[in-house]
């Protein structure tokens, strides 16, 4: 044990993070004081326990309390002790906590990142000076026999959208990626909205939360007269690249897409759309590589929500983690504690 806390591992990461802060969130509904049943589980374990199986890669909660019930380190690491909850009782303190509980979650995990990153100051204070929107699919969970629709089991609040590659059924997911490819928000939907309806409720979810954005970076896609008066509205530049059309000529002072990568328009713009656009990308890979964010096993929408909260709040338990360690160079290191 001595040896993998020293490597990396679970334990070690969850020793650095202190979740006192998060007690009335968790514990909101349950039996804590006078007659009747006493609470056998702590809601800090079973927090733990969701972020363990993202952190591990367990694709269903099921498997998850068959891999704490064989594993004393993995249970030490919860702060289980001999027992560990059933199925039923996970999805039970996900609707007791609910989805406004697991946001106010991940936004006290983010504003601790924030206070620790050395690297960027201003972030802490809340000022980020550029930021990437960007999306990704979330495919649904359905067992549906593709040959007959009766058959099967599907999930009632996904939708069939045209997804980054094809037409897909389940949900999307638009965040905001700061320079250095950290999580800033996120805002789910069906795959079937427009992404570009779920800039504004991104942002102002964002600002809502004392974050002030002085650039936001996105691909062609948010070309949109809507966001342009949006961002302006919220004070925020924008450095959007505009599609190349028959018959328009762009502006010389924007970025116009070259081809499905490349942009072509005034260097320095360019070097800083690339940069954006490379650690959002990074991020979108490392999520899906390290924590299993494409697997999404649960079904409805606001489930899609609570998978995201808790996948960024993995990440930023890593980083709060390696501040903690001395480590910074560990800060997006999601594999040293898996």
């Amino acid at each position: 044990m001595i040896e993998m806390e020293r490597s990396g591992s679970p334990m070690l990461l969850f020793k650095n993070l202190d979740l006192t802060p998060l007690h009335s969130i968790l514990w909101k509904g349950l039996h804590q004081e006078g007659s009747g049943r006493p609470v056998e589980y702590s809601s800090e374990c079973d927090l733990r326990a969701l972020m363990l199986r993202q952190l591990e890669q367990i694709p269903y909660v099921k498997d998850l309390v068959k891999r704490l019930g064989r594993s004393p380190f993995l249970r030490r690491a919860c702060g289980y002790s001999d027992s560990v909850p059933t199925e039923a009782h996970f999805s039970q303190m996900k609707k007791r906590v609910g989805v406004e509980g697991f946001r106010q979650i991940e936004a006290w995990h983010r504003r601790q990142a924030l206070k620790l990153r050395e690297s960027q100051p201003l972030s802490a204070a809340g000022l980020i000076q550029a930021a990437c929107i960007d999306g990704t699919d979330l495919p649904a969970w359905s067992s549906r026999d593709p040959h007959n629709t009766r058959q099967g089991l599907g999930d009632p609040d996904a939708r069939v959208g045209r997804g980054k590659k094809s037409f897909i059924l389940g949900y999307q997911s638009l965040f905001l990626v700061d320079i250095e490819g950290f999580p800033l928000g996120h805002v789910e939907a069906s795959v079937n909205v427009n992404e570009k309806r779920l800039v504004e409720p991104l942002l102002d979810r964002l600002l809502g939360e004392d974050m002030e954005v002085e650039l936001a970076v996105g691909d062609s896609q948010f070309e949109s007269e809507n966001i342009f008066n949006g961002l302006e509205a919220r004070k925020i530049g924008n450095l959007i690249a505009w599609r190349r059309l028959d018959g328009r000529v762009n502006p010389p002072d924007v970025l116009t897409v070259k081809d499905r990568i490349d942009v072509e328009g005034p260097e320095h713009l360019r070097v800083v759309y690339k940069m954006l656009r490379a650690k959002s990308e990074s991020l979108n890979g490392r999520v899906k590589a390290r924590l299993a964010f494409s697997r999404f096993t649960w079904q409805g929408l606001w489930n899609a929500c609570i998978h995201t909260c808790l996948v960024f709040c993995v990440v930023y338990a890593v980083c709060i983690a390696a501040a903690s360690l001395g480590r910074p160079d560990l800060r997006y290191s999601v594999a040293y504690f898996a």
